[in-house]
């Protein structure tokens, strides 16, 4: 009895099983806000504007310091003045109203050809047989380097241009799509074929929605490279249009409406940019991403 009293006395004393946590090391507690710390956090309040404002104050100061030569790059009130009498006059409006019709064009064929290619491609061994190849061919060739060939093909007109922007603008569609069905996991597969789903509730209920990442992504690209393509072509026997008002004012050294003109395209890229991304995220409103 005594000795076991003396083995009781010398042992620690265990903490009771409301007092367990006491046992568990600091370090090895589960860190609650741990999620936190590794996502993006909140969302900054018109953080889209943050870096062009920037880059409107750096441009305002070097006019008013005298770093930038205003024949080189004219002043921002310079420009904008430009940009009113252009609007007062009615030639801005023209040649908007000119381009956003052929880059509506060149975009409403390429992403219609390039989604249709895609599927095909994507749902078919034979149809990405077929397709696929000549599709990565175009790939490799700048659509600007086609313009000669077009222009022998269908002359110099509207047909050229919209042609040259649908071409540009059905790459990223296609690749950006073929690339999300080709990425969908095999277990959708085996659940609805467990399901017994016929092969348009196949396609509408798993292989659509799927593919909608890929589509936006690509359609991102598709809208930057409509613009981007449009410089260009409207440079090419144009007589209206903001590529052809900008090569003018290039044969007249007019810097501030080719400034004009490049602003007017970094905002139509931006807003469609904006037009995208929001039903991009109302579509893809099932998503839970790093961003959310």
């Amino acid at each position: 009895m005594n000795a076991f009293s003396n083995t009781a006395a010398v042992a620690p004393a265990f903490p009771a099983a409301s007092d367990e946590r006491l046992l568990i090391p600091p370090a090895v507690e589960p860190c609650k806000t741990g999620t936190r710390r590794l996502a993006l956090g909140r969302t900054i309040p018109f953080g889209a504007l943050i870096g062009p404002a920037l880059l409107l104050v750096i441009w305002s100061i070097g006019s008013i310091a005298g770093l930038i030569d205003p024949r080189t790059l004219p002043a921002p009130w310079s420009v904008v003045g430009t940009a009113i009498d252009l609007i007062a006059e009615g030639k801005l409006q023209h040649h908007l109203t000119t381009s956003a019709w052929r880059a509506a064009q060149g975009l409403v064929f390429g992403i219609l050809i390039g989604t249709i290619l895609a599927l095909i491609s994507g749902l078919s061994r034979l149809g990405e047989a077929i397709i696929d190849g000549p599709v990565q061919i175009k790939r490799a060739i700048p659509t600007l380097a086609l313009i000669p060939l077009l222009m022998l093909w269908f002359g110099i007109g509207e047909g050229m241009k919209v042609t040259a922007i649908a071409l540009a603008v059905l790459i990223p569609i296609y690749i950006q799509t073929h690339s999300s069905l080709r990425s969908i996991d095999s277990r959708y597969v085996e659940l609805a074929q467990t399901l017994r789903m016929g092969y348009r509730e196949f396609i509408r209920e798993v292989i659509l929605p799927g593919a909608l990442p890929g589509f936006f992504l690509g359609l991102r690209f598709a809208v930057t490279y409509a613009w981007l393509s449009l410089v260009v072509v409207e440079q090419v026997n144009a007589t209206s249009g903001i590529g052809y008002m900008i090569d003018l004012a290039r044969n007249y050294g007019q810097t501030d409406i080719i400034i004009v003109g490049l602003v007017v395209y970094a905002l139509l890229g931006l807003a469609s940019d904006g037009i995208v991304r929001f039903f991009q995220e109302r579509s893809l409103a099932w998503r839970r991403t790093l961003a959310d």
